[in-house]
């Protein structure tokens, strides 16, 4: 019976990898066919094949040019992002034990934006600090006022405590978002101005394979280190006093996993400004489905977030015919009610 359920371990793990691929795949897929202009499904695997394995399908090529140059590097930019931001909020959520901890509401978004702006904007570094560099310092700055100003709240591990800590991260938040506001209106034309106020709205309009090959690797290595430190996050579940117990290198742990997540909002701000609600809601829409444990939960977090994101982008470019909407006002009017429903059941629960 032993050697039974342990064949079957394996042979479990593989299938639900395969779903998982499968259902990344199809949205991919989707997000690529769909649009202004919709293009057949075969047509999109035809172009794919002849890019990628030198195959010799007679194609337009307006649509190869759509499908290649466009659509398929802002799809796969837009499933790093939500991967990337889901995962980001399930680690702070986890290490914090707060509900509602996620990269926008902490104000790291809001730093990383801030840093991005006085990079490109106001010519902070003179050319020689590039736009994601501007962003993480941007990013660890806001997190670590954050961090302080909770700490001199009396921040903590008890309920009170957390929610000082949700309290600064609004606090910071609303900071870094006047500073930025400050910077464009100082130092950007208002040609500029407008372009980097639709920008921080959430903009996948401008991503391109160059975008591409910085977003995947740094989603797989904030992911990556999910799965690395999968049984440290269990062990946060208790609190850190009993992480620690329990031979978890706390500080260690905090420092790195903090450190990945200020990086990976970082970068993803710095391609396509800041999108909130990804990961304060994602990571519960996971744990609802798959449970607490982060062995499982970091992949399905990243999975969701991934498909939710393409999903968002799918109807920012279609629910208004001839426009594209900033890509941050359709995870808003999700991620609001959803914001909602967990602070009511927050509430019952208390």
């Amino acid at each position: 019976m032993k050697t039974s359920l342990s064949r079957r371990a394996p042979a479990s793990r593989l299938g639900r990898a395969a779903k998982a691929t499968l259902a990344l795949f199809a949205a991919v897929l989707a997000g690529t066919c769909i649009g202004e202009t919709p293009i057949p499904v075969l047509t999109v695997l035809q172009t794919l094949a002849n890019k990628i394995f030198g195959a010799t399908y007679g194609l337009d090529p307006i649509d190869v040019g759509i499908i290649w140059n466009y659509r398929l590097p802002r799809v796969i930019v837009a499933a790093c992002c939500g991967a990337g931001l889901a995962v980001s909020g399930m680690v702070l959520q986890s290490l914090l034990r707060n509900a509602l901890a996620d990269p926008y509401l902490l104000g790291i978004s809001a730093g990383a934006s801030t840093g991005a702006v006085a990079v490109t904007v106001a010519g902070l570094g003179a050319g020689a600090v590039s736009m994601s560099l501007g962003a993480f310092v941007g990013a660890v700055t806001a997190f670590l006022m954050v961090a302080i100003l909770a700490r001199a709240a009396g921040g903590g591990v008890t309920l009170r405590g957390t929610g000082q800590i949700v309290l600064a991260g609004i606090a910071g938040s609303q900071l870094f978002n006047a500073l930025t506001s400050f910077i464009i209106t100082k130092s950007a034309n208002a040609e500029q101005a407008r372009g980097i106020m639709f920008w921080l709205l959430g903009n996948l309009s401008g991503a391109r394979w160059p975008d591409v090959w910085l977003a995947v690797p740094v989603a797989l290595v904030g992911l990556g280190a999910c799965i690395w430190y999968a049984r440290a996050l269990d062990a946060f579940s208790f609190g850190a006093e009993s992480a620690a117990s329990l031979g978890v290198p706390v500080r260690v742990v905090q420092v790195v996993l903090i450190g990945l997540t200020a990086l990976v909002t970082a970068v993803m701000v710095s391609i396509v400004g800041s999108i909130g609600f990804v990961g304060l809601v994602i990571p519960h829409a996971a744990r609802f489905l798959v449970g607490v444990r982060h062995g499982r939960l970091g992949p399905a977090t990243a999975l969701i977030g991934a498909v939710f994101l393409i999903a968002a982008d799918i109807l920012s470019r279609t629910i208004v015919p001839g426009q594209v909407l900033p890509i941050g006002v359709i995870t808003a009017l999700v991620g609001a009610p959803a914001f909602a429903l967990i602070l009511i059941r927050g509430r019952r629960r208390s």
